[in-house]
């Protein structure tokens, strides 16, 4: 029923995003005011200085939504035109939640340096861009180049969107649990979004984290530093004492017998979407103490929207030329924050996506960060 209703809707839509105006033209002279002759001095003002175009454009609220459509939400590789319908949804996403105007870019190519140079052609006209559903590992290339080449912040959202809300879900989860930062970690996902997050956790002093590919323990390589004993093995040997798990691979490859050779008070965030690692009530049977998903229809939703358009708005703000390690780390925390000490329960670490307040607390925090690493320009 849900798949007939989506597509149904989305044929009375035609579209999830259009165009609006700020400039009224009722008149020749606001026709001429907002066009010619009235657009040459502004042209001219930014011709001289082109910092004047975060001023007198929209540029400085907008970010460029860019796919190849290699990796689309769980649908893989669909290309760039079926892929527009997530990429309008992730744009509505950025209007709704940050107040941040957005616009798909689908591009019809699957090679890195075009990707790369078709962002760099058209970076001028943006304020930021947010990389979305690029296979891995070209994606990670992809954004380390244009974080290279480019003075506005580029953000690859299946990374490290992911790695915040899961730090802050996690920092939380340990309050209630009752443990703290020795916790053994074992993460299911050596893509994307499982680097990012292994990173982001090994940054905020985690010491002990074991990623596992769908060849068993990563035992070489960056991943591999993260653990303290990351011997081969797989992942159901990995997760033999471990006390915190976290998915972000496969439906259905982690058993109840998995979940109950883990620590007392485990905490299971099994990420993938739409069917996760293990479902809820299979993980409780077995022990799980607290449950994380990336669905709606359980509790401690792991959901992106909880920090992108917050992080971008917080950029913005302040004219970021970048988004660091440190403007997640606090937007992480910043998020946690959310949800006192005196509300953390096994079913609530992680705040509601239609919480107001958390665009509005992790954009504050993105932008006091961005100050204080000095890489604000306003």
């Amino acid at each position: 029923m849900q798949k007939k209703n989506g597509l149904k809707a989305h044929f009375e839509w035609r579209g999830k995003i259009e165009t609006g105006i700020k400039s009224k033209i009722t008149t020749m002279e606001e026709l001429a005011l907002a066009y010619t002759p009235g657009v040459a001095e502004p042209c001219l003002a930014i011709k001289d200085d082109i910092k004047l175009s975060y001023e007198l454009t929209g540029r400085w609220n907008t970010v460029a939504v860019v796919t190849d459509g290699t990796a689309v939400l769980g649908l893989g590789d669909i290309g760039p035109e079926a892929s527009m319908p997530v990429m309008e949804g992730k744009c509505v996403l950025f209007k709704e939640f940050g107040g941040v105007d957005a616009v798909p870019i689908c591009i019809r190519s699957k090679d890195v340096d075009e990707i790369v140079r078709t962002v760099e052609l058209i970076a001028g006209s943006f304020g930021g861009i947010n990389l979305e559903d690029i296979k891995a590992p070209k994606c990670i290339e992809i954004e380390e180049r244009l974080k290279a080449s480019l003075d506005i912040p580029v953000f690859h959202d299946d990374q490290h969107g992911t790695a915040i809300v899961v730090l802050a879900a996690l920092i939380n989860a340990l309050k209630v649990a009752g443990k703290d930062r020795n916790v053994r970690i074992v993460i299911s996902g050596a893509g994307a979004a499982g680097t990012a997050t292994a990173k982001l956790l090994h940054n905020d002093g985690f010491a002990d984290i074991t990623v596992c590919s769908s060849k068993g323990i990563v035992t070489e390589g960056e991943l591999a530093k993260f653990g303290k004993n990351p011997g081969p093995g797989s992942l159901s040997a990995a997760l033999s004492g471990a006390d915190v798990f976290i998915g972000l691979s496969a439906p259905g490859i982690v058993t109840g017998e998995m979940v109950a050779s883990m620590n007392e008070k485990a905490v299971v965030l099994a990420l993938a979407n739409p069917v996760p690692e293990i479902m809820p009530d299979e993980a409780k049977a077995a022990g799980a103490f607290i449950i994380g998903t990336g669905r709606s229809d359980f509790p401690n939703q792991i959901n992106n929207v909880l920090a992108f358009p917050g992080v971008f708005r917080g950029a913005f703000d302040v004219r970021a030329s970048e988004i660091n390690e440190t403007m997640k780390l606090r937007a992480a925390y910043a998020l946690s924050g959310l949800v006192c000490d005196n509300e953390l329960e096994p079913d609530y670490i992680i705040p509601n996506v239609f919480d107001k307040r958390v665009a509005g607390t992790v954009a504050q925090a993105v932008a006091e960060s961005a100050r204080k690493t000095e890489v604000n320009r306003i």
